[in-house]
C-alpha cells in the first residue's frame, strides 16, 4: 500500500473497464461496479472532483455471435443489454459515471492510435489485420509480473501462424463476411479488444491519469496489453494507480448467476451490503446464508433509523426544539474518525460495517428505549407508575455510570447519531432512495417470497398461533413459531398484538461430509 496522491490536487481521473453487452449482467459485474462506485463516492466525499469513465465494448465476437443467433443487428442487441445494465446499476444504487463511451463511437481515435504504433515500429499489418509486436516492447509483462513461458497461445491470445511472436495481440481485425466493419488504412475491419480502452481513456482523461480499475482477471492480458500499446504510442503514458477487485465465487469457482435472479429474492441493497462486506480486493464467497445475513443486517439498520425518525418527528410535532450541540456527541465524533480511518486505508468497508456502524446503531436503540421511559414519566398521571418508570431509568443509567438524562438530551444525541449514520450510509451507497417505510415494506415482501408465503397465509399462521396460546397449546404455538423461524420469519409478541420481521433462517447443521 502507498499513499494516493492525485496528479492535480482536488481532482481525480478514473477509468474502469466496462462490460461487453451481449447478455444480462451477472453478479460478477455487480461486484466490480459496486466496488468502484464505493471508491467514486468516497473520493467525492473527501471533496475531490472526480472524472469517472466506464466504457461499453459494444463490438465484439460474442456480440456478433449472439446477434446472429437472435436474428437482430449488433447495434440493437448491444443497446438492449446496455439499457438492461443501466437499470441493474440503478437498482444497486451505483452513481452514473461522468462518461460512458461506446467503442463504436471512437473508431477514429482507435485508428489514429494504431497508426501511431505502426509508425513507431511497435505494430505490423498482415493481410488486413494489425498486431502489436511484444518483442518491440521490452517492458512487456511489467504489470502482471508474468513470464513469457506462462503465456500459452490460444488460452488468452488467439493462435495465428502469421504472427511474429505467438504472444502478439490484435489491434485491428479484418472484416469477415456478414460482420460489421469500418474503413481503415488496412482495409475494412474492426478494433481488437485491448486497443479500445487505451484510445478511450486517452481521449477522456489524457495519456496520464490517476486510477485504472477492473476485475483481477483483466490484469493479464487486457491491462498488460493496455500498458504496452499506450506506452508504445506515447512513452509518457502512465496510470498512477491500478486497482483490481476480486471475484464472486462459489466452491472456489467464479459465479455467473444472473443479477435479476438474485434481486428477485433479495433486495438490491442487501446484495450491495453483501458485496461490500468483503474487502474489494478479496474474493466474495457466495452463499445463501451469507446473503440472508446481509439482508437481515440491512433490515436492522433501516428499522433502527425508521424508529429514530418516528421518535424525532413526534418531538418536532410537539414543538420541542432540538438544539444542535456545539460539539458532537463523543460517540458520533469517534464514529466519524474511524470511518475516515478505515475507508482511507484501502477502503476497509468490512471494518466500517462490522465495527463502528453496529456500535452506533446499538446506541441509538438503547437511547430510544430509555427515551420511551422518560416520555412515559412525563405523560403518566399516576404517581406510582411515574415512580416505577423513573426508578427503572435511574437503575439503567446507574449501570452505565451516567447522570440522569432529560428527554431533550436524548433528542440531541439521537439527532446527531441519525445524521451521522445516514451520512455514512450515503457514502457507501446504502441509503435507500425511497422512504425507510417503503424499503422496509420491500424487504418484508422479499422475505415472504423466499418463505413461499403470502401476507394472508402468514397472517393465518399468526392467528393460529395466537389461538393456540390462548388455549394453552404451547407445543402447537411453539411449533408454528419455530416453523416460521426456519423460513426466515421472526415473530414478536407486543402489547398490541404479534408482529413479524425478516430474520436469518435457522439453517440445518452441515454434515461432516
Amino acid at each position: 500500500e502507498e499513499p494516493f496522491k492525485p496528479r492535480v490536487e482536488g481532482k481525480v481521473s478514473m477509468y474502469v473497464c466496462g462490460i461487453t453487452p451481449y447478455d444480462f449482467s451477472h453478479v460478477g459485474h455487480a461486484r466490480a461496479y459496486v466496488a468502484f462506485d464505493v471508491l467514486y463516492r468516497y473520493l467525492k466525499f473527501l471533496g475531490n472532483e472526480v472524472e469517472y469513465v466506464r466504457n461499453f465494448t459494444d463490438i465484439d465476437d460474442k456480440i456478433i455471435r449472439q446477434a446472429n443467433e437472435a436474428g437482430e443487428t449488433v447495434e440493437s442487441l448491444s443497446s438492449r443489454f446496455i439499457n438492461e445494465f443501466s437499470l441493474d446499476m440503478d437498482e444497486l444504487q451505483c452513481l452514473p459515471p461522468t462518461h460512458e463511451p461506446r467503442v463504436t463511437e471512437h473508431i477514429k481515435h482507435i485508428i489514429e492510435l494504431i497508426t501511431k504504433r505502426i509508425e513507431n515500429g511497435h505494430a505490423y499489418a498482415i493481410e488486413g489485420d494489425v498486431y502489436f509486436s511484444v518483442d518491440s516492447f521490452p517492458e512487456y509483462l511489467q504489470l502482471s509480473g508474468r513470464m513469457f513461458g506462462q503465456n500459452r497461445a490460444g488460452e488468452r491470445v488467439a493462435v495465428d501462424t502469421r504472427k511474429r511472436n505467438p504472444a502478439d495481440f490484435a489491434l485491428w481485425k479484418s472484416a469477415k463476411e456478414g460482420e460489421p466493419f469500418w474503413e481503415s488504412p488496412w482495409g475494412r475491419g474492426r478494433p481488437g479488444w485491448h486497443i479500445e480502452c487505451s484510445a478511450m481513456s486517452a481521449h477522456y482523461l489524457g495519456h496520464v491519469f490517476d486510477i485504472h480499475g477492473g476485475g483481477k482477471d483483466l490484469i493479464f492480458p487486457h491491462h498488460e496489453n493496455e500498458v504496452a500499446q499506450s506506452q508504445a504510442a506515447y512513452p509518457e503514458s502512465e496510470v498512477k494507480c491500478w486497482m483490481h477487485n476480486g471475484f464472486v465465487n462459489k466452491d472456489d469457482q467464479p459465479l455467473t448467476i444472473i443479477f435479476f435472479q438474485i434481486i428477485s429474492l433479495y433486495h438490491p441493497t442487501a446484495l450491495r451490503f453483501f458485496l461490500i462486506h468483503t474487502h474489494y480486493r478479496s474474493d466474495v464467497n457466495h452463499s445463501d446464508k451469507g446473503i440472508e445475513n446481509a439482508s437481515q443486517r440491512v433490515c436492522y439498520i433501516y428499522e433502527t433509523l425508521y424508529d429514530c425518525e418516528e421518535v424525532l418527528s413526534k418531538y418536532h410535532q410537539e414543538g420541542i426544539s432540538i438544539p444542535v450541540p456545539d460539539k458532537k456527541h463523543n460517540l458520533v465524533e469517534k464514529h466519524h474518525s474511524k470511518f475516515l480511518k478505515y475507508m482511507s486505508d484501502d477502503l476497509k468497508t468490512t471494518k466500517v460495517l462490522d465495527k463502528s456502524f453496529m456500535k452506533l446503531l446499538r446506541t441509538i436503540n438503547s437511547d430510544l428505549d430509555d427515551l420511551k421511559i422518560c416520555w412515559y414519566c412525563f405523560l403518566c398521571s399516576c404517581a406510582s407508575n411515574f415512580q416505577k418508570l423513573q426508578q427503572k431509568l435511574k437503575q439503567q443509567q446507574k449501570k452505565q455510570q451516567q447522570p440522569q438524562k432529560q428527554p431533550v438530551d436524548y433528542i440531541q444525541d439521537l439527532n446527531a447519531m441519525e445524521i451521522e449514520i445516514k451520512d455514512k450510509l450515503s457514502v457507501l451507497g446504502l441509503m435507500p432512495p425511497s422512504s425507510l417505510a417503503e424499503v422496509l415494506k420491500q424487504l418484508k415482501g422479499k422475505a415472504l417470497k423466499r418463505a413461499c408465503l403470502t401476507e394472508e397465509q402468514l397472517q393465518e399462521l399468526i392467528e393460529q398461533r395466537t389461538a393456540a396460546r390462548k388455549n394453552k397449546q404451547f407445543e402447537v404455538s411453539d411449533g408454528i413459531r419455530m416453523h416460521l423461524a426456519s423460513l426466515g420469519i421472526s415473530l414478536m409478541d407486543e402489547p398490541t398484538g404479534t408482529i413479524w420481521r425478516p430474520c436469518e433462517p435457522e439453517w440445518p447443521e452441515e454434515s461432516g461430509s
